[in-house]
């Protein structure tokens, strides 16, 4: 019988660590055990999970970045698998139930379910929402029926623990070791899978601050992957590299999609009603199909999906200005010693 093992990284979370462990220890397949580290917490962390009868480990120095702190914990995992779980994240009771069945084949490396958010009160959150429930019900499938995920969500992956410690732990060359250990395993010819029915929810960034933070890693990670990458892929995984490069093309052009009712309007002297017209056809007719299905497969009322949808462009606004900063940073300044890139790694919630 297959072993897994869950490990907590945890700075500073008595706040919510107490409701994720209440959903590790609530699985339908138990996990064989649960392991937090707790990353030189200056709050009651390490007493929070050790009220809930977890196994504790404590650093004496804070690791710095969640790849060393879960590769503090790497090391202490017995079990056939390792799936790490953020602070912040609640898993459905059957997620360790269905993460585990793709492991029945011996190629799959990594399996990772969908992510939806917890909280939808503030604008970066209900953005956020969208955002979740648009890229996993309908990017997210595609690539998994393509058999090439671009990521498998560090929040609630599953690993072989042999493979993981083989290939040197969580990759801590770049500042988002999820999409690099992802990538890196497809290269090598092991495969990736979404699991569209194991359910997690994150608790995500519910200020304008720890947005731009977290945009700021993502984007910064996604560049440095690529240009750590794109040789081995296009030489051992071309279909991953044709979905990387789709969303390179995304972020090139999404100043020109925003800036076009404003170039037929100013530029090109059409009224600002067809104007208007034709570009909210084409927005909805890419944005609400994936909405309306992810809604009805998440038992998600239509009006909540609605009342979120105009603060996605809130989002949207933010991730492109850093996609762009990034961009330029780590694939022009870095490779011209103008810059080390991002380097620091810095969570995306207080």
């Amino acid at each position: 019988m297959t072993t897994i093992s869950a490990i907590v990284p945890a700075h500073n979370e008595e706040q919510g660590l107490g409701d994720t462990l209440e959903s590790l220890l609530s699985q339908t397949h138990p996990f064989d055990e649960i392991i937090v580290v707790d990353d030189h917490s200056s709050d009651r962390t390490r007493q929070v999970a050790l009220s809930y009868g977890v196994t504790v480990f404590t650093a004496e120095t804070n690791q710095g970045s969640k790849a060393r702190a879960q590769n503090y914990g790497l090391r202490y995992v017995w079990t056939d698998l390792v799936l790490p779980v953020d602070a912040d994240t609640v898993l459905a009771r059957d997620y360790v139930e269905l993460i585990l069945e793709p492991f029945e084949n011996p190629r799959v490396a990594i399996a990772a379910g969908c992510v939806l958010t917890r909280f939808d009160n503030t604008v970066p959150e209900r953005g956020r929402s969208i955002e979740y429930l648009f890229g996993f019900h309908f990017q997210r499938p595609i690539q998994n029926a393509a058999n090439s995920p671009v990521v498998c969500s560090g929040c609630c992956s599953a690993f072989r623990t042999a493979e993981l410690r083989d290939f040197g732990g969580f990759p801590e060359r770049t500042v988002v070791e999820d999409m690099d250990y992802t990538w890196s395993k497809q290269e090598e010819g092991r495969r990736a899978v979404y699991v569209g029915d194991a359910v997690a929810q994150a608790a995500d960034p519910s200020t304008m601050t720890y947005l731009r933070k977290q945009v700021w890693r993502w984007m910064a990670g996604f560049f440095q992957n690529v240009r750590i990458h794109t040789v081995h892929l296009a030489r051992h995984k071309p279909l991953l590299l044709l979905w990387i490069l789709i969303a390179v093309w995304d972020i090139v052009t999404a100043p020109l999609w925003y800036a076009m009712p404003f170039l037929m309007i100013f530029v090109w002297n059409q009224s600002v009603l067809v104007t208007m017209l034709w570009w909210l056809a084409f927005e909805s007719l890419l944005l609400l199909p994936p909405l309306i299905y992810g809604a009805h497969r998440r038992k998600i009322p239509y009006r909540v999906v609605a009342r979120n949808v105009p603060y996605v462009y809130v989002n949207k606004v933010v991730n492109t200005y850093y996609a762009w900063k990034a961009l330029l940073v780590e694939l022009v300044l870095v490779p011209l010693r103008l810059s080390q890139g991002l380097v620091t790694y810095e969570k995306g919630r207080a």
